[in-house]
Order: C-alpha cells, then structure tokens, then sequence
C-alpha cells in the first residue's frame, strides 16, 4: 500500500499524504457487526472532563471485532477487507463454515478468499490464531493475550508485531515493538502474522483540520499561558520554565520523565526487560 502525495494547491495540501487502501474491498461495514457509540469528548460519566483535547471530529460506527478468536476448528473464509475508522489497522470479514460472520484484524498476507482457524491445532499460517505453548519459537504474533481468555491486549495496531523469543516454566518470553521483553503464559493465545497496513506510520496529517476531523483538539504549550493557567506561564518574552522543581503538569504535579508507575503492581514481575534502560 503506497503512500500519495498530492499537489501543493494549497499549504495544507502541500505537505499531506494519505494511504491508498489498494487492498481494501467493501466501502460499508457488515450491518450486524455495527453498533453506534457516543463519543466522550474527554469526559467521565459524571461529564468531568478527565481528558483534554478531545473532542468534535466525524461520526464513527464502531466495528465489533473479535480479540478472543475462541471459535475452535471451524474454518472461516476472509470475505472482504475493510477500513475502520477506530484503529489504525484494516479488518477482515470472516465467514465460517458454520455460518457465523465476525471480524478481525487483517495481518499481512491474508487477502480475501483466504482461509483462518483458530485453536490449538491450527496451522502456523498468517490469520491463524492459536496458544503461544503451539507456536514455534522466533514466530511473528500480533493480537497476543496477556491472561488466557481475556482476548488480546498487545500489538494491535497498524504494522505492529511480536516476536516469541523462548518458552521457560510455563511461560512465553516475547519481545515487544518498544524493545521490551516480558512474560506472557503459554495458555495466552495469538494471531500469526504481523498487523496490516504497515504505511500508516509514513502519513503526514498536513494540517490542523484533519487532525480536529480525527477528533484531537488544539494543544496549548504551558510556557505560553498566564500564571494563573499554568505553573510554566508567565515571564516577559521567551523564557525557560523558570522551576527548580523541574516541569509541572497543569496541575502542579511532575511532569516529563517523572515515574508514575505504582510499585509492586502484579504485571511488574512478568517484565524481564524494560523499554527504557
């Protein structure tokens, strides 16, 4: 999938580029696997706003696509590739054998009349979805479980993969995109292959239209503001920070490399090495 640029018409034209979706297949999304969703805006259910710079943006379906793939030994046909506007990754249509439709994440390599299973005898093939004790050792996963049955929580989007490294005590050692290296449980499953859509890492958005058609608000820097909006604001002409304490959030609390990961939470033990040396 080639990235297109256009002809600079106009500035925000000139530096804008787009992926053309040459793979997808079907414009409207399969009737009974939609369901419209509110959007937050950055708001909790008491209407806080919890979030800032959320908010406006087009109206999304959302696609109910399936992370747990439980559907056992019954092989399904890839029936058309579709763009989701709530992910960076294309999804695919399946259609079992026994009838039933849902989707997935399309992986590289699966195209439309291809065929999927999961379960712990399917085939290592791309689209395959199995547990990571099947799996041979050096396979490319994406979509992987961290507790078996819960679905799957890493490498989602667009381009992403995992690697499985070693199998130790009833554990699966996986290196993550960020460098990280952690232990999942065997029992976890994945999904072979590496998430499609690969270019979308390569998009420049152009200008600030688009990114408030995505739904992303403008973003204030602190330094520019007044005293009384944020503890960086003030001071005549441009000028550092001016704290001793190092920079604040809005809020007053550390920002910008501060530690905010509790200590001794459950998931800590499971990280053999960090992102971040």
């Amino acid at each position: 999938m080639p990235i297109k640029e256009f002809r600079p018409t106009s500035p925000g034209r000139r530096s804008m580029s787009v992926v053309v979706r040459s793979d997808v297949t079907r414009d409207k999304p399969e009737r009974g696997l939609t369901k419209g969703v509110k959007r937050g805006s950055g708001r909790n259910n008491q209407g806080k706003l919890t979030v800032r710079h959320q908010g406006g943006g087009s109206k999304r379906k959302y696609r109910a696509v399936d992370f747990r793939r439980v559907k056992d030994g019954v092989p399904a046909k890839v029936a058309a590739i579709e763009y989701d506007p709530n992910r960076s990754a294309h999804i695919a249509l399946l259609h079992y054998a026994d009838g039933a439709k849902s989707y997935i994440l399309a992986p590289v390599g699966v195209t439309v009349g291809s065929e999927v299973m999961s379960g712990p005898d399917a085939p290592v093939a791309p689209g395959n979805c199995l547990p990571l004790g099947r799996a041979p050792l050096g396979t490319v996963v994406h979509n992987v479980e961290l507790k078996p049955g819960r679905g799957g929580q890493l490498a989602r989007s667009a381009g992403s993969f995992v690697q499985l490294m070693a199998r130790e005590g009833g554990f699966a050692f996986l290196r993550l995109p960020s460098g990280e290296q952690r232990m999942v449980p065997v029992d976890c499953r994945a999904t072979v292959g590496r998430v499609g859509n690969p270019d979308h890492a390569n998009i420049t958005v152009g200008k600030a239209g688009r990114s408030r058609w995505m739904g992303k608000r403008p973003s204030v820097r602190g330094l520019a503001m007044n005293p009384n909006d944020h503890p960086h604001g003030g001071g005549e002409g441009g000028t550092d920070i001016g704290r001793k304490d190092g920079p604040r959030t809005k809020w007053g609390k550390p920002a910008l490399g501060a530690k905010t990961r509790r200590k001794r939470r459950p998931s800590d033990v499971l990280i053999v090495r960090r992102r971040k040396r």
